[in-house]
């Protein structure tokens, strides 16, 4: 676990003003730690705990955090909880009775229905008293209780305290409130709320979501990528877009050093595979490219210069353009440098992908099938999630003519 603080401005306005926003952070690089420490944060709550995750195990992991929870409501903290029903579509409905019992909520997000089954919240986040804060990649999973090495995959979290606190408390509430679906029919029609910057002192909590508007996680990329000379990036599913994927090129061309640690194990091969089918023109570009040996990879780390970001959103079109997303986006010097010794210390576990061996190890069938799962994630499951989309408002103005002719 790594402490940080922001470093405080030289003149006396500013400082007043950091020493008012400041926040302290610390980062987790292995599972263990960052559930003992959000259980610690839980059995600490006197007021409120918010729990977020897209995925909730029933096994062990799960019973001890929902333990946790039943005791924090026991002493008379508010307690909820949101999961994602596609992403905990095994959770039974009945293992949140003992948590009901004593007076806290839990909700599925998005029912499962087959008209709306591909608009997700792939958000992950703990609040306990609006004091401190974890977000980052871990589900609430057994698969992630480990050290990313020997055992466990291989995640990252962040625990952050002050203003930022209260902020991704006022997002999980607007999440919970639109979680059953139907409260929102013009998700489509105006710009979605769940699309927005929120700005704070040297961070930016950047919110992402299904409906109109740009993505405010895309828009602070291209920005930061534009002038960068340093640019190190750990992701469990790679599929950026084609400007994405452009500036990091223009990145490498310019003389600027691009390193990409992907996954060399993956719970989702046909990611994996679509992501190799770009891996000959980012290297032809320059840039470098590595893939994680010895677990699954499941972080979501982007340094760039002295910005680094962290939280719940992959370099994918799902993640860039359809589910909810979260991602903090912090302009400071030690955090990034911070992140560059996680990404340096990850390097030291992974294989270096060559292009000349990467072109002659690439069978024809091996060819085929990653152009297969490109085609399959950048074309089809988009075209799906914008059809549903649109299907939903077509159900809303449906809904909503009988009262605009009142």
């Amino acid at each position: 676990m790594l402490p940080i603080e922001f470093a405080a401005p030289a003149d006396k306005v500013s400082l007043m003003l950091a020493q008012t926003l400041r926040a302290s952070s610390a980062w987790f690089c292995t599972g263990r730690e960052a559930f003992a420490a959000m259980i610690s944060a839980i059995d600490e709550a006197r007021e409120s705990v918010y729990l977020e995750t897209y995925i909730y195990s029933a096994d062990q992991l799960g019973e001890r955090f929902r333990d946790a929870l039943c005791r924090a409501c026991q002493r008379g903290a508010r307690v909820r909880v949101l999961v994602d029903a596609l992403g905990s579509y095994s959770l039974p409905a009945a293992f949140w009775k003992p948590l009901a019992a004593v007076g806290g909520e839990a909700r599925f997000f998005n029912p499962l229905s087959l008209y709306r089954l591909g608009i997700r919240n792939h958000r992950k986040m703990l609040a306990c008293d609006r004091r401190v804060a974890f977000v980052g990649g871990y589900n609430i999973s057994g698969e992630y209780e480990g050290d990313g090495v020997t055992c466990g995959w291989c995640d990252l979290g962040l625990k952050v305290e002050g203003p930022l606190v209260d902020r991704l408390v006022v997002s999980f509430e607007d999440m919970f409130d639109r979680s059953d679906f139907q409260n929102r029919p013009f998700i489509q029609l105006r710009r979605s709320n769940a699309k927005r910057t929120v700005a704070g002192y040297r961070e930016q909590l950047l919110l992402s979501g299904p409906g109109r508007g740009f993505n405010p996680i895309k828009r602070a990329l291209f920005r930061d990528l534009a002038a960068a000379q340093s640019v190190q990036i750990m992701a469990a599913y790679f599929l950026p877009t084609w400007r994405l994927r452009r500036q990091l090129a223009r990145v490498a061309r310019r003389g600027g050093k691009v390193q990409l640690i992907l996954p060399g194990k993956s719970d989702v091969a046909v990611s994996q595979l679509a992501g190799q089918s770009l891996y000959r023109r980012l290297l032809k570009a320059g840039v470098e490219i590595y893939e994680y040996q010895p677990q699954v990879l499941h972080t979501k780390l982007i340094v760039v210069d002295n910005v680094v970001y962290i939280g719940s959103a992959n370099l994918d079109p799902r993640s860039l353009n359809i589910n909810y997303e979260l991602m903090i986006r912090f302009e400071n010097p030690d955090m990034a440098s911070q992140g560059r010794d996680i990404f340096q210390r990850a390097l030291e576990h992974c294989r270096s992908i060559l292009a000349e061996e990467w072109r002659e190890s690439r069978s024809f069938w091996r060819r085929l099938k990653q152009h297969a799962a490109y085609f399959l994630l950048v074309r089809i499951d988009p075209y799906i999630a914008r059809r549903q989309l649109r299907a939903l408002l077509d159900r809303a103005l449906h809904r909503a003519k009988p009262k605009l002719n009142r």
